[in-house]
């Protein structure tokens, strides 16, 4: 094996990583903050690169492009929001209904086309896979990562104030909210419209650095997300306290993934067996809490049989 191909590909899946962090931060926000399982990524992780691509491909500015990517998956998330507040059905149930129907909402906007490309030469993309070994801001992985910092400064200021305060009271105990005079149901619409406009705002980015957007692009997108929120949380749990590096530790967590997905495809893997690979890694990490438990209740017990 040719450690340098490796080395070559790291970029790639550094770059990737960092794009599918964002998407994770989004996952962080309904799995970690309001405590909800939502499933709506997996349609919305495709909205958000449709809109853009299709707006950017009829002439329509970059940054405007993404600020309607970021609406269209906001409204995703007002949807699973009221399928679940004010149509009383399960947040997981929603979030398949939601995700169900964006299918067939995405391919409309695609023009009814399962792909759609938009090229580098031609259209000002903000992140894309051709620059991803350049020296400066038009390298994906610098672009992204003022993007990340841009979504985490916001985040934690949102998070800070009354209004998002009362979004992670909602999360922690929602009769005790209730009870303290907080519309718990206003704050699930709005944490889960929040998670899924920066869902598809990752997207967008991922369109733009792929150099084309698919009906199926967020096939397994919660999969990922979790697998970067519990990366972060097994590895930098006790270590990342506040709130903004516990948002930069999930991003870190994707980029983790995507580097061990690289090294195992460099290893010899069969492409196919990619989401296999995917709910493996997932499952192994949300594993390592409980045996962590297990070891310590058994030396624990061990330890007391011992000092009696």
């Amino acid at each position: 094996m040719n450690i340098t191909s490796l080395l070559n590909a790291l970029p790639g899946a550094v770059a990737q990583g960092l794009i599918w962090g964002v998407m994770a931060i989004g996952v962080y926000i309904t799995y970690k903050v309001l405590d909800l399982a939502d499933l709506t990524v997996d349609g919305s992780m495709a909205t958000g690169g449709a809109v853009c691509v299709m707006l950017m491909l009829g002439g329509c500015n970059v940054w405007l492009a993404l600020l309607c990517a970021i609406v269209a998956g906001m409204l995703a998330g007002l949807v699973t929001g009221v399928f679940h507040t004010v149509m009383g059905i399960p947040p997981i149930l929603s979030g398949i209904l939601t995700q169900l129907s964006l299918y067939s909402i995405n391919l409309a906007i695609m023009d009814f086309k399962a792909n759609q490309g938009i090229n580098v030469t031609k259209y000002p993309l903000i992140v894309s896979q051709r620059n991803v070994r350049a020296l400066g801001l038009e390298n994906p992985i610098f672009a992204t990562l003022l993007i990340l910092a841009l979504v985490i400064a916001c985040l934690y200021w949102f998070f800070g104030t009354e209004l998002g305060s009362s979004l992670r009271a909602t999360g922690a105990n929602e009769a005790m909210s209730r009870a303290q005079g907080i519309n718990t149901n206003v704050a699930k619409i709005l944490g889960l419209m929040i998670s899924n406009g920066i869902v598809a705002l990752s997207s967008a980015m991922l369109a733009h650095y792929q150099g084309f957007v698919d009906v199926n692009m967020g096939r397994g997108a919660i999969v990922i997300g979790l697998a970067a929120v519990i990366i972060s949380q097994v590895m930098f749990g006790r270590l990342f306290r506040n709130f903004a590096l516990k948002l930069a530790g999930v991003a870190i967590g994707a980029v983790i993934y995507y580097i061990v997905l690289q090294i195992v495809l460099w290893l010899g893997l069969n492409t196919n067996l990619l989401k296999l690979l995917s709910a493996l890694i997932v499952a192994v990490f949300l594993a390592i809490p409980h045996w962590k438990g297990a070891m310590a209740a058994r030396h624990g017990g061990k330890g007391g049989a011992s000092h009696a």
